[in-house]
């Protein structure tokens, strides 16, 4: 895969890898590849948007938490997106979440959604 404009790249570890959501999000499946996220946690939030729980089928979502410390990572997946994907994705996030710019594992810059 080659480095793209990092609007296009997302870091994702939760529902956005499920196919359901996908396709309701993006109009498509996207397989991603896989990836890592050092200096943050996973933690879980209650979500309260109906439209989110019964897309997801989950009423807690994991959500990023950042430690800064080298020995933590998350594990998930890249997608690549389109700018429209992306905003699309702005619109499937609750407002618990906001999306940051991230440097993985792979040294991709990437957007990823914290909380």
């Amino acid at each position: 895969m080659t480095d793209l404009p990092r609007d296009q790249l997302l870091f994702t570890y939760g529902t956005l890898q499920d196919a359901e959501v996908q396709l309701d999000t993006f109009g498509r499946l996207v397989a991603g590849e896989p990836d890592a996220l050092p200096g943050y946690t996973i933690d879980y939030v209650e979500i309260d948007d109906t439209r989110v729980v019964d897309l997801s089928g989950l009423s807690v979502h994991p959500v990023l938490r950042a430690t800064g410390s080298a020995v933590d990572k998350v594990v998930g997946r890249v997608l690549l997106l389109t700018a429209d994907e992306l905003d699309a994705a702005d619109e499937y996030e609750v407002a618990l979440y906001r999306r940051v710019p991230v440097r993985l594992a792979s040294g991709r810059d990437a957007w990823v959604y914290v909380g």
